[in-house]
């Protein structure tokens, strides 16, 4: 038979392949993510509204950008920081952030002032969401910072801490796998207003700790030696930072206005350094009781470093969390600004499903509208030391200590108590010895 009568080959069959079950747990992320975009979007529209229709910017809260930033924006075009300026008291690198504006010449200050903030908001966001994604993580954490910096209303766009924020956040959650970047972070934030070098308080021990100090000493060393170098008057900050008096919004100020109120205590509020602070007989033994008390708290967190033995993935976020509660609520001032340093720090806590810190994040919620109802909403009454006034900053003073006491207590239960029950040589339950993972991912 000839190739030409061969019969044709079978024609093949093709089996349909079995249809594939949609997968829930990725529609169910789907669905988280898009829920928090919409959150994120409708919240901050919301903030936004309250911030271009707050008295014109003047005189209210955006004022504060409108008029004080404005001007220090100004003089630092000159090339030099504010010289003899009572409200300047930041660190150089607070410089740095108020020239961001610059980069979008297209806009007035004011909005790319706010375009940069909402900017920084929007990427803590992003950092969150994909620090829940990761195994053993949760998504409480983007959804504590959605919903709850917008107790603060509009105060987190008229000022720049959500920038300071984003450099704490972004290094703690660096600090696990790449412990040199999360220190250069750290350093960079400490430059701008210190409180993020607290980020490093619980960095992982050995070869981690000396990688993520030595990350924020080159990257506070490289950008300071700029700054200086660039600009005049550089270090004057310091200067005004050590005159500052005791605020009103601060736990001693809380207690002269109670004091006030209980037996008619002589009082006096003035406007110095560019906030309301109480002068007087008990103000300054107050202000230096607050130093006191901030040089305790590092004492303490000094001897939790040394005797915690059990470190888990979660035990730097909270560690930051608890340094950071400490310094608020022995600081002279508590801003309610603050509370966005705090809201950032514990969302941070809330990605890790090992958190010890989750009542604490419950109480720094009803702490953050507090914050927001004494000023701006109800800030004549505090100024003048009214029942109202008193009544509002007593309760927010109230939950922020009963926050910084939960979560020291429970830092040192899980790391410390727990460790010293554990057999020797056997993982504790629940949790697993902390390892640095220095493999870049």
């Amino acid at each position: 038979m000839t190739p030409s009568q061969m019969p044709p080959p079978p024609a093949r069959v093709r089996i349909p392949a079995p249809a594939t079950a949609p997968d829930p747990g990725a529609i169910g992320r789907r669905t988280r993510y898009a829920a928090l975009a919409v959150g994120w979007l409708a919240t901050r529209a919301l903030m936004l509204h309250l911030l271009v229709t707050d008295r014109l910017g003047v005189g209210g809260v955006s004022g504060e950008v409108y008029v004080l930033y404005r001007r220090w924006y100004d003089q630092l075009t000159t090339g030099a920081f504010p010289f003899a300026d009572p409200t300047w008291q930041y660190p150089p690198g607070a410089g740095a952030v108020l020239l961001t504006p610059s980069l979008f010449p297209f806009l007035t200050f004011f909005q790319a002032f706010t375009a940069v903030t909402l900017g920084c908001d929007a990427l803590i966001a992003l950092a969150l969401v994909r620090a829940g994604a990761r195994p053993g993580g949760s998504a409480a954490g983007a959804w504590l910072w959605v919903g709850g910096l917008p107790l603060l209303l509009h105060i987190p766009y008229a000022r720049y801490d959500v920038q300071v924020t984003a450099l704490a956040v972004g290094a703690l959650l660096a600090l696990r796998r790449r412990p040199g970047l999360g220190g250069v972070l750290a350093g960079l934030g400490a430059l701008v207003k210190v409180w993020p070098l607290l980020a490093l308080v619980g960095a992982p021990p050995g070869r981690g700790t000396r990688r993520a100090l030595l990350g924020a000493l080159g990257s506070v060393s490289a950008l300071l030696t700029v700054l200086v170098l660039a600009f005049d008057h550089s270090l004057d900050f310091a200067r005004q930072q050590g005159g500052r008096g005791l605020q009103i919004e601060s736990l001693g100020g809380t207690a002269l206005q109670l004091a006030h109120l209980a037996t008619g205590h002589p009082g006096r509020v003035v406007y110095r350094y560019g906030a309301m602070e109480f002068t007087g007989a008990y103000a300054s033994a107050l202000a230096t009781l607050s130093l006191a008390l901030t040089g305790l708290a590092v004492c303490w967190l000094l001897f939790w470093r040394v005797r915690a033995r059990r470190r888990t993935v979660a035990v730097p976020l909270d560690a930051a969390l608890c340094a950071v509660l400490l310094f608020t609520v022995t600081s002279r001032v508590i801003s309610p600004q603050y509370l966005v340093w705090l809201l950032g720090l514990a969302a941070v806590c809330l990605t890790s499903g090992r958190t010890t810190q989750r009542p604490v994040a419950q109480l720094l919620l009803p702490a953050a509208a507090l914050s927001a109802l004494a000023f701006p909403c109800l800030y004549d009454e505090v100024i003048a030391g009214s029942a109202l006034g008193t009544a509002v900053m007593a309760a927010r003073n109230t939950l922020l200590v009963a926050a910084a006491l939960v979560s020291c207590r429970r830092l040192w239960t899980s790391t410390v108590t727990e460790s010293a029950t554990t057999v020797k040589g056997r993982p504790p339950e629940g949790g697993r010895p902390f390892t640095c993972d220095t493999r870049t991912p």
